[in-house]
């Protein structure tokens, strides 16, 4: 917890991702918080103006309300870094890592937490004989999940029933991303469980009207996602949810807030992925489970500025 009480807080939201119009929803609750908590807030769009151009001896700390691609992936943690600028959520490393679904998967085997068969494939080496080998090796049977090994929002995300499926849906994501991540696709219950300040805070349930939680599910009221405070757990699994999301954070090194993408089946919690700068928008899943323990989204908000530091 930050020991200096700050005053004038810098807003970056926005950027040049695919999850642009997202990060600009989640920038806009963040600045009315913070405006109704009493500080002084200014906005900086990096789509317009690169990050080094940060006035650094005007800006006590910056509140980061970007998502995806150079705005979670330590890109732009690093410029805050090189800016000397305390800033919220994770540091380079942790962003980094907790965006490569490769190396995130990798690190949760190695502590012995739970998540789907998968291996990657990048655009040098597919070729169908190796796709149909690899899935073999690692006996990854259909459906199949496809998506890009460093993508947010479930951007890119496509679920294959039969192997002509894949095949396509794979030649269409090379044609934009380099390398994919292929993966055994878990049915059972979608649970996704929120992690502040290195406490547990709860966990959701989420039932999309839609084929998955994509991004129409995440993002649109007209996609009617269901969701289920707390999640419908029996007590000693909701416990346990919350345990693997904590050490899922901790693992990563994570700083702030982060919300863990979970799948319940056969008795067996899956951990999919961290996301270390989840959206707070309206339809937002982490400003829900604060809510639902007491916590309003004005002190949510200036909860995660408060863990504001350098050196992450």
């Amino acid at each position: 917890m930050s020991k200096k009480k700050f005053k004038k807080v810098l807003v970056v939201l926005g950027g040049n991702s695919g999850e642009r119009s997202i990060s600009l929803q989640t920038g806009k609750a963040c600045i009315n918080a913070l405006k109704k908590k009493r500080y002084k807030v200014s906005t900086f769009d990096p789509k317009f103006k690169n990050l080094n151009l940060i006035d650094a001896k005007k800006t006590e700390v910056i509140f980061n309300a970007l998502h995806g691609k150079d705005g979670e992936d330590g890109v732009a943690q690093s410029y805050f870094e090189y800016l000397r600028i305390p800033y919220t959520h994770s540091g380079i490393i942790s962003s980094y890592n907790a965006m490569n679904k490769i190396i995130s998967k990798e690190l949760f085997l190695k502590n012995k937490i739970l998540t789907p068969k998968y291996f990657s494939l990048s655009i040098n080496n597919f070729k169908n004989k190796k796709l149909k080998k690899l899935l073999k090796i690692r006996k990854i049977s259909f459906p199949i999940v496809v998506k890009p090994i460093n993508e947010g929002s479930s951007l890119g995300v496509k679920i294959t029933k039969n192997f002509k499926e894949l095949v396509r849906s794979t030649k269409n994501l090379l044609k934009k991303y380099n390398e994919l991540i292929f993966e055994q696709y878990i049915g059972g219950q979608e649970i996704q469980a929120a992690v502040i300040n290195g406490s547990s805070l709860g966990a959701i349930e989420l039932i999309p009207k839609r084929s998955f939680y994509d991004y129409k599910a995440k993002y649109s009221k007209s996609a009617k996602t269901k969701h289920i405070m707390p999640a419908r757990l029996k007590k000693k699994e909701y416990k346990k949810v919350l345990e693997i999301a904590k050490r899922g954070h901790k693992i990563l090194g994570c700083k702030g807030v982060t919300r863990s993408d979970f799948k319940f089946f056969n008795n067996k919690f899956y951990l999919l992925e961290i996301n270390t700068q989840p959206g707070m928008t309206d339809l937002s899943l982490v400003p829900e489970i604060a809510r639902y323990n007491g916590i309003s989204f004005e002190n949510l908000v200036e909860k995660i500025l408060l863990d504001a530091s350098i050196n992450k």
